[in-house]
C-alpha cells in the first residue's frame, strides 16, 4: 500500500514539474486572452470566418462548428458547449492549419494563430 502512495506521489510531482510554469503555480491563465485585436488586423481569412459564422455557414471544413471545450481554461469559464470553433483557413497549410475563430453564445469571439497557446479577443 505504502508502495502504491510513494508511487501515486511520484507520478503527481512529475506532473506537476512538467506543468506549464502559470498552470504550476495554480494561477488561472485567462491572462492569455488579455490582448484584443481588432477585426481590422486580423487576416483577411480571418475576417472571412467571421462573416461565414455570422451567416451560418455553410462551412469548408468538417469539424467547424464542433464545441470548443475550454479545456486548458484560456478562456472565461462557461459551461460546456458555450464555444464553438472555426477554423480560418491558412494559405499553404495542407491540413486545418493553426488559425481558428472560436465563438461565444453571447457574441464574442477570440482568435487564435497558435492552435490555442494563446488567445485575443476581438474588437468589433
Amino acid at each position: 500500500m505504502m508502495r502504491a502512495v510513494k508511487a501515486l506521489l511520484a507520478i503527481l510531482l512529475g506532473l506537476l514539474f512538467l506543468a506549464p510554469p502559470a498552470l504550476a503555480r495554480g494561477d488561472a491563465p485567462a491572462a492569455a486572452v488579455a490582448a484584443e485585436i481588432a477585426v481590422a488586423k486580423l487576416p483577411g481569412e480571418a475576417r472571412q470566418t467571421i462573416a461565414l459564422i455570422r451567416k451560418g455557414g455553410p462551412f469548408p471544413y468538417e469539424r467547424d462548428g464542433a464545441v470548443f471545450g475550454n479545456f486548458e481554461k484560456w478562456l472565461p469559464a462557461q459551461a460546456h458547449g458555450y464555444y464553438r470553433e472555426y477554423t480560418v483557413k491558412t494559405p499553404g497549410a495542407r491540413d486545418r492549419g493553426t488559425r481558428r475563430i472560436i465563438a461565444g453564445r453571447r457574441g464574442e469571439y477570440y482568435y487564435t494563430g497558435d492552435h490555442y497557446a494563446s488567445f485575443k479577443r476581438i474588437r468589433e
